[in-house]
Formats: structure tokens, C-alpha cells, sequence
């Protein structure tokens, strides 16, 4: 648990409810948390629902793992302890930004279930929806975007999940994405009909 080092604060409530916020926007803030190996598809499922739900009028952002770590994130690395910092790091900017009503999403490996369950934590039930990117770590190495699964197999890259470092499945998500069985499209419309189905947005029809 994060030592609080900080003294003499105290919380204050906003004047703009969350309740309300959602009964303006007509859907619910929550924390769209897409985990996964590298190359898994995890960034580009969440930029295509973004679009679908931005075409739907929904506000939301996607907290991208590398984008992140260009700024909040800079300072840290990828050892056990700073891959546990940044996870804490985002799992409360997420949270804020739900409380704010916009659908956040993260797009991070987040490899280990301690961090992913710490998160979740910070969140009412119902308001944090893991999603796994299941997807073979041969189809991942092949699509290989950035290089770095044969960076790491040749021993350039350190702790790299996957091949020098581990990823735990996650134990019971929300949804569970077959990237390498299914196409984009159809991925994101899981996501989209799970959303409809638990009242975080209205459905198509009722638009």
C-alpha cells in the first residue's frame, strides 16, 4: 500500500454530483480497463470503441500505455516496482476521469493481477470493466509492430513481458476479447453490445 506523505489535507466534495453529470449525459462514467501481452491489440481496440462511442455522443479517453509514460509517467521504468507504480498512477487517473463521467479507457499490458484487482478497488461495483486481449503470444510476436518481441528474444530488452518477464491471466474479467480469432470490428462490437447490456449506455435502438 502507497505510504500517504502528504498531511494536513482533506478531501473536498464537488458541488456537481457524478449523479448528476449522468443524468445530463444520459451514460455512465466507468473505467474501461483493456490489459493483454504486447501486440495483443489492446490500443487499437480502445481507439476503435472510442470512435464508436464519440459517434454515439459518449465522452471518453483512452489513457495509452506509451503515451502515458512521454509524460505522468516519465520517471518510471519497467522493473516489478515502477510497472507497480505506473499502474497505481493510472488506476487513479482513471478513476477520476469516470468520476468526471467520461468512459475511460486504459491500455496498458498491466501484467500482474495484484495491480489490475488494486484498481478495481478504487471503483463501485459495476464501474470498472476488465477486458482481456487474449491472443496467442506466436500471433502476437508476429505481428510484432514496434520490433520488440525480437529485441526481447535476442536478450536486448529487459524485463519484457512475455519473454523475460511474466503475465498473468486475468481470473474472471468483464470481457474477454479473442483478438487473434476475431476481427477488429467485431471485437469492438463485443465491448459495445456489454456496455448496452449493463446500462453504461443507452442501446442503439433507443437513441
Amino acid at each position: 500500500m502507497t505510504e500517504q506523505k502528504a498531511t494536513n489535507i482533506t478531501w473536498h466534495k464537488p458541488l456537481v454530483t457524478r449523479d448528476e453529470r449522468e443524468q445530463k449525459n444520459r451514460y455512465k462514467g466507468v473505467v474501461i480497463w483493456i490489459t493483454g501481452l504486447p501486440s495483443s491489440g489492446k490500443s487499437t481496440l480502445a481507439h476503435e470503441v472510442e470512435r464508436l462511442l464519440f459517434e454515439r455522443g459518449c465522452n471518453s479517453y483512452v489513457l495509452d500505455g506509451d503515451n502515458i509514460r512521454h509524460g505522468l509517467n516519465k520517471d518510471l521504468g519497467f522493473s516489478p516496482e515502477d510497472r507497480n507504480e505506473n499502474i497505481r498512477r493510472i488506476g487513479e487517473v482513471a478513476h477520476l476521469f469516470a468520476d468526471a463521467g467520461v468512459i475511460a479507457f486504459t491500455a496498458f499490458i498491466s501484467p500482474y493481477r495484484e495491480d489490475r484487482d488494486r484498481a478495481r478497488t478504487l471503483n463501485e461495483p459495476g464501474r470498472f470493466i476488465e477486458v482481456f486481449c487474449k491472443c496467442s503470444a506466436g500471433e502476437c510476436e508476429q505481428r510484432d509492430p514496434k520490433g520488440l518481441w525480437a529485441k526481447a528474444r535476442k536478450g536486448e530488452l529487459k524485463e519484457f513481458t512475455g519473454v523475460s518477464a511474466p503475465y498473468e491471466d486475468p481470473l474472471k474479467p468483464e470481457i474477454v476479447v479473442e483478438t487473434d480469432k476475431y476481427s477488429l470490428a467485431e471485437c469492438a462490437e463485443q465491448v459495445m453490445r456489454y456496455l448496452e447490456e449493463n446500462g453504461i449506455i443507452p442501446s442503439a435502438s433507443k437513441r
